[in-house]
């Protein structure tokens, strides 16, 4: 019988290199392959826990409905109505002294829109969203007069005894789908760390789920302010401040008409997207946007080996180095990552002096990441 087996390890050989070279294969960059969940891959769970979960569920609604909502009695199958919960720090006036006890309340697997309305107020607490607990809104009475805001760091130590880590630290945290924030200020109150200094990632604000909205927000801390950890999410109307990759993860974030202020004390910057492959979809756009504050900023630095940064129609005060990106102190990151201008302007935003391996994109490079198109936002934003 004939050995096949050098043309068929041929084949495979050519077939790889024809991909890598056909950019309508594998758009590597300007859109990538959005990882798709494994069929195959089931959790195990407990049914009879579902079932009283769903069972809880229903009786949520048809307890919430008999007080306030006629539109959960006319509801049809499909009509998921939204419900109004109330904070305030007088517990005369809201029906929550908390916002964490508003969100206990809510049945184990939520599946309407619940708006949680907190009054004006400072706040100080950590907040946790469950990842059943879908479809929540935060708002507030105006960014500059309701503040949740908690000071953990990375070192702080754990219920267990054990430093809560940088995904620990967060003020506030979500872990479930559908989320929305409007009008409030997520802030970590730990002062700006020294330069060098360890363990002192403080994150105002984790968003680690898929399809988030926040309007009118401000996100105040000073090393790793947000954690935009997975995802896509929308921000807009935002104010962001912060030291030190003061917006990092491995989300696919557009960030429309924000205001991104830097607080370092000597060196510092926006952004460290953690891209880790180019089939990865995953990257941050900033588009309409503002850089300003103190210190020299870089606009990113390269977390992950393909870590993908765009900034498009921007303002960039004279804080920027003009290098404008850092490679993570790794070379070969240089030849993968994608970091792009388009437009921009300002002092800082000169393309001469910036590293060789950024681009300023033409219109048709800067395309795919200036509009909603590029976290699909049609789909799924809604307001």
């Amino acid at each position: 019988m004939p050995n096949f087996r050098p043309f068929l390890h041929f084949t495979t050989i050519l077939i790889h290199l024809l991909m890598i070279n056909n950019c309508e294969l594998i758009h590597c960059h300007t859109k990538g392959l959005r990882p798709k969940r494994n069929a195959g891959k089931q959790l195990t769970v407990n049914m009879t826990q579902v079932q009283h979960s769903e069972q809880q569920f229903m009786q949520w609604v048809q307890f919430v409905g008999s007080l306030k909502h006629s539109l959960f009695k006319t509801a049809k199958n499909k009509l998921f109505p939204s419900y109004t919960l109330t904070v305030d720090r007088n517990p005369a006036h809201g029906d929550f002294t908390s916002i964490q006890e508003a969100i206990d309340s809510l049945p184990f697997v939520n599946l309407i829109r619940v708006v949680i309305k907190v009054h004006a107020g400072v706040y100080t607490e950590k907040v946790n969203i469950p990842p059943l607990k879908s479809f929540i809104t935060i708002e507030g009475a105006g960014a500059d007069n309701t503040i949740i805001q908690y000071g953990d760091t990375a070192q702080t130590l754990g219920p267990n005894g054990k430093p809560l880590g940088t995904i620990g630290s967060a003020t506030f945290a979500v872990n479930s789908p559908y989320f929305q924030a409007k009008n409030i200020t997520f802030k970590n109150t730990t002062p700006v760390p020294p330069p060098g200094a360890i363990g002192k990632q403080a994150v105002a604000f984790r968003i680690s789920a898929d399809t988030a909205a926040f309007v009118g927000c401000k996100f105040l801390g000073a090393q790793d302010t947000l954690y935009d950890h997975l995802g896509r999410h929308y921000y807009k109307d935002c104010y962001i401040e912060g030291s030190v990759d003061f917006i990092f993860g491995n989300g696919l974030s557009f960030f429309e008409g924000c205001h991104l202020h830097a607080i370092a004390q000597v060196t510092g910057a926006v952004t460290a997207q953690g891209r880790s492959s180019m089939l990865e979809d995953t990257g941050f756009s900033f588009v309409n946007c503002k850089v300003t504050g103190s210190g020299a900023l870089y606009l990113g630095r390269a977390w992950g080996p393909f870590s993908r940064v765009i900034f498009a129609y921007t303002y960039m005060d004279n804080i920027i180095i003009p290098k404008g990106w850092h490679n993570w102190g790794d070379p070969l990151r240089e030849m993968t990552v994608f970091y792009g201008q388009y437009k921009c302007s300002g002092p800082g935003a000169s393309f001469a002096g910036r590293v060789s391996w950024c681009r300023e994109l033409t219109q048709q490079e800067a395309k795919p990441f200036i509009s909603l198109s590029f976290i699909d936002g049609s789909e799924w934003i809604n307001f």
